[in-house]
């Protein structure tokens, strides 16, 4: 049978985090198992909101790169320009979504005439891009899978980034479009997967993030690492981790340390990229902090190390964002066995699966106080059965063999049931 499949999203590897990540591992697995791989995608620029080297010079037009394996298989990545705004606000986005969405069609064209592909995965967000997934499935028969990483249109809404509700209305519209047209709909947790499955009015699937478990693993002697990062043994390293935006409400972060400012040994570390960084160090400096360190974001070969020395994980989102998005950073905390402290409400996707398998602390989204609560609870108390299930969680859900496998028995091979497979599976959260 011929393996054939062409991917749609603007963010792929070698982008560091987030979807771009895990998209980019997701389609090397299935290269190494000898499917022929197209990939639409722009230029990486995610989280750092700018083109990365060395594709920096080459923004503006086309550029196409082809890597094969011993499998058979191979990966080819068309670029495609998109405008990338340095501080994205609602308006912005929309521009980033359109530009892509039409130099993306342009290269659809291009391609319809060649080799026709089995698959189609199109990556929500942008829930635009299900529409080149769906001309293609019109004309060339292919099975069209959508993915959907983050409720985009809900998100917009409800944090204020989008406030019309005609433009509002239209979207959920084309969403609904898309929803009835394709094939399979698959969702990276079990909190967005209901909210789907109430609009699509079919059965949708999970296919969560995956994770290198061999590359992201517990360290035993962390307070050594404390020291390779200038801090001292005693130190107790409250770390956030991951993308710097609107809907984190990473400030939460800083007045818990003006809270905490009196415990010497406490260093809050606040590490990553996103349009919203400098805000906050300007904050950090209006709040006469000395008990928080901003580090940019780590190299990979560093980064299992680093992840490693925090005492706890802060995994902070607010409160309407909800099961609209998933923090991607939680599958590597949970990877190296370490102390989640989430900020999830009671009911959502990941306040249940967290709650359940005991591997984590859960406070009240929006709730300053809980979240000051959480991290003394953090670390006065013994945390050691939390931090052994997290890491007994990652190895049993989350590696990418095992998440993988699942995914092409369940959406890529016509002779395996197409929804069941996933859905005997625990929920797992990305």
């Amino acid at each position: 049978m011929s393996k054939s499949l062409l991917f749609i999203g603007y963010n792929f590897s070698p982008e560091p985090t987030g979807i771009g990540k895990y998209s980019g591992e997701q389609i090397q697995w299935l290269a190494k198992n000898g499917y022929n791989c197209t990939v639409i995608a722009s230029y990486p620029y995610y989280p750092f909101w700018k083109v990365q080297e060395p594709y920096y010079k080459d923004r503006y037009w086309y550029k196409s790169e082809t890597e094969h394996f011993d499998s058979g298989g191979k990966i080819t990545v068309h670029r495609c320009p998109m405008y990338v705004p340095s501080k994205p606000s609602g308006l912005k986005r929309v521009l980033l979504d359109l530009t892509f969405l039409i130099s993306a069609f342009f290269l659809l064209l291009m391609l319809l005439p060649r080799a026709k592909y089995n698959y189609v995965v199109t990556i929500l967000p942008s829930v635009t891009l299900g529409i080149l997934g769906i001309i293609y499935k019109k004309i060339r028969g292919a099975k069209l899978i959508c993915h959907v990483h983050d409720l985009q249109i809900e998100a917009a809404r409800d944090l204020g980034m989008i406030k019309s509700e005609k433009a509002i209305n239209t979207l959920f519209k084309v969403e609904k479009l898309i929803f009835d047209k394709c094939d399979n709909v698959t969702c990276v947790g079990e909190g967005m997967a209901k909210k789907v499955r109430e609009k699509a009015e079919k059965p949708v699937s999970l296919f969560f993030n995956t994770t290198d478990l061999d590359f992201f693993h517990p360290i035993n002697d962390r307070n050594k690492i404390k020291q390779e990062f200038g801090f001292d043994v005693n130190d107790k390293i409250i770390l956030y981790s991951g993308a710097i935006g609107e809907k984190q409400g990473v400030e939460t972060i800083l007045y818990a340390a003006k809270e905490y400012s009196s415990f010497k040994s406490l260093k809050f570390i606040i590490c990553g990229s996103g349009p919203y960084k400098e805000k906050l160090q300007e904050l950090a400096e209006e709040l006469k902090l000395q008990n928080v360190v901003f580090f940019p974001l780590q190299p990979i070969e560093k980064f299992n190390r680093f992840l490693n020395m925090a005492d706890v994980h802060l995994i902070v989102q607010k409160a309407n964002a909800g099961d609209l998005v998933m923090p991607s950073k939680l599958n590597t905390v949970l990877a190296i066995g370490g102390l989640a402290l989430v900020t999830a409400n009671e009911g959502s996707g990941m306040h249940n699966l967290l709650g359940k398998y005991k591997m984590g602390i859960l406070v009240e989204a929006e709730n300053q106080q809980a979240l000051n609560q959480g991290i003394l609870t953090a670390i006065t108390e013994d945390t050691s059965e939390l931090t052994f299930n997290a890491r007994a969680y990652a190895e049993a859900h989350l590696s990418i063999d095992k998440i993988m496998m699942n995914f092409e028995k369940s959406c890529l091979l016509p002779t395996m049931p197409e929804i069941k497979v996933l859905q005997e599976h625990e929920p797992a959260i990305s």
